[in-house]
């Protein structure tokens, strides 16, 4: 993943002008390397910047105390940890890398310096800052209104739509470093039940996922399975289909054509 992970993202909501462009690379500039479970922004301390991911995966999480955690998102590369420090004293919520990664650290001036300079941006941060929120309710309808097995496959779904989208498919294959009880904390399951899940999935026919590797083997299923309903996710442009990247092979582009095809369950 380059650098320009944000504007390849922020493109997909508005048009960016070169000189849009120019300014979301200056304040990219200064990455730095992180590890695995590095702790980025821990609940409670002052936000003095926001941090935009370029590499890796990181999660957004709430600590309880008795120890467990809930994850509330997962972030992608291209994604800013969280555009709300802005109006924080205090955070409210953790994040920390679920793999090694890059990221920047961006001054809240810097940021608010850009946004004032180029609305196009700032609209479409308005944007993402709506899907944000947009996938946080879907979330909520998982934990509240899915059973286990359609939990599952529905944040798969979702994985693989926002994968494509920032060029992370290979082949239709998604490498998928969440644990057992990663995606437990996502969605409300034990692990040995998120397990069952994932069993039953495989034994259907649907996925097969190997140390952190899965692979769809029927889209149209696992779709159908999820209720899965890729319109929360706010694409504005018309080229977004389900599994889109510039990775995606021919076949790969069938098969999204046809699950975009789908109106309602069945």
């Amino acid at each position: 993943m380059t650098i320009n992970a944000l504007i390849s993202k922020l493109g997909r909501y508005e048009h960016l002008s070169d000189a849009d462009r120019a300014s979301l690379q200056e304040i990219s500039e200064q990455a730095e390397t992180v590890n695995r479970s590095q702790q980025l922004i821990r609940e409670g301390n002052d936000p003095r910047g926001l941090f935009l991911l370029l590499e890796g995966w990181a999660i957004r999480y709430k600590a309880l105390p008795n120890g467990k955690r809930q994850i509330v998102a997962i972030l992608l590369p291209g994604d800013l940890c969280d555009c709300r420090v802005f109006i924080l004293d205090r955070m409210d919520h953790g994040i920390t890398m679920l793999t090694a990664g890059k990221v920047v650290r961006i001054p809240k001036d810097a940021m608010l310096d850009v946004i004032d300079k180029n609305p196009a941006i700032a609209r479409a941060l308005w944007w993402t800052t709506l899907v944000d929120e947009a996938v946080l309710q879907e979330w909520v309808v998982n934990v509240g209104g899915r059973d286990g097995y359609a939990r599952v496959a529905h944040l798969i779904c979702e994985l693989h739509v926002r994968m494509g989208d920032v060029g992370l498919l290979k082949d239709g294959v998604m490498s998928l470093p969440l644990t057992q009880t990663d995606m437990g904390e996502a969605l409300g399951l034990t692990p040995v039940h998120v397990n069952r899940m994932l069993r039953k999935l495989r034994l259907d026919g649907l996925i097969t996922f190997k140390s952190f590797r899965l692979d769809i083997l029927d889209l149209d299923g696992l779709v159908e399975a999820a209720g899965f309903r890729p319109g929360y996710l706010h694409g504005k442009r018309p080229e977004r289909t389900l599994g889109h990247g510039p990775a995606m092979r021919a076949d790969q582009r069938h098969i999204a054509a046809r699950v975009k095809a789908i109106k309602k369950p069945s």
